[in-house]
């Protein structure tokens, strides 16, 4: 997407959409900062599987598609393209570094207030503390 397109549509996402918690924007600055100098940011994305019918995870990127929306928090854009957004708004990306013990002691991002799935199936846990998290 070149830099006319992107000023011609609101490409911004808020608080409402993806809160970033001062772990995750720590993190994602230092990872960040060991990659290429063109990636445009960290992109949060959804793949079949999982409790809820979707996994999530992220991934470092180097272009803006049309339907992506950017949330830029103290320098750190995280990406999401319109599909996925529809299932992770209102999300809060949070970063456990397992030194307390939690999360069996391994270090991982964390996606807390997934929107639950429509059907009854499924475990019950997604969108709470101990489900539906992606290593970091």
């Amino acid at each position: 997407m070149n830099q006319a397109a992107m000023n011609e549509i609101d490409i911004t996402l808020s608080d409402a959409d993806i809160m970033l918690t001062p772990s995750a924007q720590g993190k994602m600055a230092e990872l960040l900062s060991q990659v290429e100098d063109n990636t445009q940011g960290i992109r949060v994305f959804a793949t079949p599987g999982g409790c809820s019918g979707l996994n999530f995870g992220m991934t470092f990127t180097d272009q803006l598609n049309d339907d992506d929306r950017v949330r830029e928090v103290n320098g750190v854009r995280v990406i999401v393209d319109a599909g996925t957004l529809q299932h992770v708004r209102g999300v809060e990306i949070d970063f456990s570094d397992g030194s307390d013990g939690s999360d069996g002691g391994d270090a991982r991002f964390v996606f807390n207030n997934l929107q639950q799935a429509k059907s009854s199936s499924g475990c019950g846990t997604c969108g709470s503390q101990s489900g539906c998290s992606s290593a970091s």
